[in-house]
């Protein structure tokens, strides 16, 4: 038997996260791993789950799994974030004006810009010398 379950997909810097929400017990998988052991650091499961408590969802009720690729810790935290706003979307579209108002939806554009050439980095000039 199939299982029902709505996909959203988050993307930050380099980052792209694929959320699935199906109905379950509350268990949160990141790449074969619980939610606190992927993302240890302090305020990153908080910022996770904004959008469920935004959206009034119970985590007890949903299953979440997620499979990430890319980037670093806060993108990767980030673009979770989006995929599962976008997820819950489709699972209740009524969500979607809740959302929008919290910024959830928008997704970040910055990304990194791209090193120049006879520069150091992006915008880092050497040192001028006049002598």
């Amino acid at each position: 038997m199939a299982v029902q379950y709505y996909e959203g997909v988050g993307r930050r810097k380099a980052s792209t996260a694929r959320v699935r929400i199906m109905s379950g017990s509350g268990n949160f998988i990141i790449n074969e791993k619980t939610l606190e052991e992927y993302f240890p650091r302090v305020g990153d499961k908080e910022n996770i789950l904004a959008s469920l408590e935004t959206a009034g969802e119970s985590m007890s009720q949903l299953d979440v799994t997620v499979l990430v690729k890319g980037g670093g810790v806060t993108g990767q935290s980030d673009a979770v974030k989006l995929g599962l706003a976008r997820a819950l979307i489709k699972m209740v579209p009524d969500h979607q004006p809740s959302l929008r108002k919290a910024g959830l939806l928008t997704r970040d554009p910055r990304e990194k810009e791209r090193k120049k050439p006879g520069l150091k980095r992006a915008r880092k000039a050497p040192t001028y010398t006049k002598r």
